[in-house]
């Protein structure tokens, strides 16, 4: 059984004897009650002091900002199936596999990805070099040529041009010149100078930018760059006879009567040489 004695050695343990020292207080409150029962609702009502101590106050906590939205994948085949038509660039792209490395680039980086897309006339008027003897190396370097490893809009391709040459995905010299030419942006590697034509994705962090021709790095095909032929002349247009003049065709009609005359006279001694014949044999 709980005495008064057990009960004031507990909270001189608990640290707390000024609680139980106010004996006239909790006397005229609990002086009716039991004794355990008085035990039990000081150590309630201790036990909220200490929890009202020691909780943190409400001003003191930081709301935790909600976390970046992530940003929206893009499928890039999908994307270049539904445009252009770019079939041919799509169908190298997967045949190198290089489509996985750019779509990584895209959705797995924080630097995102610029693709220039070259349209399936632009390989058709490829005539000089041709793609068929490049080795697989060649040619999957030659398609991660056609990207840069960062998002670039329409906007940021004016600071391009004092950045040139930009290091491509294909790595070490495979390299891209810019130009802005009146707001226009324009590529050059050497064998190909094109120019962006139009913007077929630009949100960050894809971009794809449909351009006039194959780009063709010098790191594949060297320095030895073949003129570029020079359009073929308009063909010269011989100008119109002139018209025969007015003495030659008064000169014509002229010499046609005499060469007339002379026939009606030999025409004439031929009939009079054969009356006479025939008027000799009724003779």
């Amino acid at each position: 059984m709980l005495t008064s004695e057990t009960i004031h050695n507990f909270f001189r343990f608990l640290g707390i004897w000024r609680v139980w020292s106010d004996t006239e207080k909790y006397h005229s409150i609990f002086g009716t009650m039991e004794l355990p029962v008085v035990f039990m609702a000081l150590l309630v009502m201790c036990s909220s002091e200490a929890y009202a101590q020691s909780a943190p106050s409400p001003s003191s906590l930081t709301p935790t900002p909600a976390p970046a939205p992530a940003p929206e994948f893009v499928n890039l085949t999908d994307l270049l199936s539904v445009a252009g038509p770019f079939h041919t660039f799509l169908g190298y792209l997967e045949s190198t596999k290089v489509i996985e490395t750019f779509q990584d680039q895209a959705n797995t980086t924080e630097e995102g990805i610029t693709i220039f897309v070259p349209r399936d006339s632009a390989f058709k008027a490829l005539k000089n070099p041709s793609l068929s003897n490049l080795t697989a190396d060649q040619l999957k370097s030659m398609f991660l040529f056609h990207a840069l490893p960062h998002y670039y809009s329409l906007a940021d391709f004016k600071n391009l041009s004092d950045m040139s040459p930009v290091a491509t995905m294909a790595g070490g010299q495979f390299t891209l010149n810019f130009t802005d030419v009146s707001g226009t942006a324009h590529l050059t590697s050497g064998w190909s100078d094109t120019k962006v034509s139009s913007s077929v994705h630009s949100t960050d962090p894809v971009a794809v930018y449909q351009v006039d021709k194959v780009l063709l790095p010098e790191a594949i095909f060297g320095t030895d760059i073949p003129p570029t032929a020079a359009p073929a002349p308009s063909p010269d247009i011989a100008p119109a006879a002139d018209a025969p003049k007015a003495a030659d065709s008064d000169s014509s009609p002229g010499s046609s009567p005499d060469k007339s005359s002379s026939y009606r006279i030999m025409s004439w001694g031929q009939l009079v040489l054969a009356i006479s014949g025939g008027l000799v044999l009724f003779l």
